[in-house]
């Protein structure tokens, strides 16, 4: 379903990936519109997939029938406030993919009764490998979401959220997620070279062991724990190394973690509100 026109309004790294995905599942690039300040941006674009392209967020949002915003949470006010005015009439579908910014405030810097739906994707949707929560407002209809869903699953995998309070939790998972596997795999590859191991032969073993980790688990119907005990022979090494991990309460920190992140992606959403 790649039948409808869409305006995004900014045109950073996301925004390129999301077209790039668009494109690849065979959007026509004239159906894309793009906005932002920065001319060479714009021109980057226009010469790599042949979309339109804009300087002003009204011409770009001009009889769209989806506005995907993109822009920073510190400039998301303004450029909603001035969009409202422009885009009521034609009332397209609003998708945000501004990290932080609720429904209720995004509704109410549009001034009008707007079908909204509010994503998160994480970081590695500029591989086409995201992962992306959405949720949608009482305003979007079943074709919306179908909508909603095509444009981000561009990028990688879509979950629906029913309640938009678990926002902040899938972006301390999943949004924040990605610096947590690296953190993983950052010590593994620094462990193995303080054992001995050549720097590029441990970083290529982190890497590929973390990708295989990943592709089984996708690709098996089982559970991760269940996957973990399946690769752990009793009194063998890898059962050596999650008892040093057990013992130091290593539960507790990924909890203590993801709760921590939870809690400051509430604090930066009311603050982008109350902005």
């Amino acid at each position: 379903m790649t039948d409808f026109s869409i305006a995004i309004i900014g045109g950073g790294n996301m925004a390129r990936s999301l077209i790039g995905g668009l494109i690849a599942d065979g959007m026509d690039a004239r159906r894309i519109r793009v906005s932002d300040p920065d001319a060479n941006q714009l021109t980057r674009l226009r010469e790599q997939f042949q979309v339109s392209t804009f300087v002003s967020n009204i011409e770009a949002a001009r009889d769209a029938d989806v506005v995907l915003l993109a822009v920073k949470p510190q400039v998301a006010r303004s450029v909603v406030i001035e969009l409202g005015p422009a885009v009521e009439k034609a009332r397209p579908l609003i998708i945000s993919i501004i990290a932080g910014l609720r429904e209720a405030d995004l509704q109410r810097w549009l001034g009008f009764d707007a079908a909204i739906v509010r994503t998160m994707p994480n970081t590695p949707a500029l591989v086409q490998a995201g992962a992306t929560a959405l949720h949608a407002n009482v305003s979007v209809s079943d074709g919306q979401r179908e909508i909603a869903e095509t444009i981000m699953r561009a990028v990688g995998i879509t979950v629906w959220l029913v309640d938009e309070a678990h926002m902040d939790t899938v972006t301390a998972l999943s949004g924040s997620g990605p610096a947590y596997f690296f953190l993983v795999m950052e010590h593994l590859e620094r462990a193995a070279v303080e054992l001995g191991l050549p720097a590029d032969t441990a970083r290529l073993l982190t890497l590929q062991t973390a990708f295989g980790a990943a592709k089984m688990a996708l690709e098996s119907p089982e559970d991760a724990a269940t996957l973990r005990r399946r690769v752990t022979s009793p009194g063998g090494t890898t059962e050596q190394a999650l008892r040093v991990f057990e013992e130091h309460k290593l539960g507790e920190i990924f909890k203590l973690a993801v709760a921590a992140a939870r809690q400051r992606g509430s604090d930066l959403a009311e603050q982008i509100g109350g902005g």
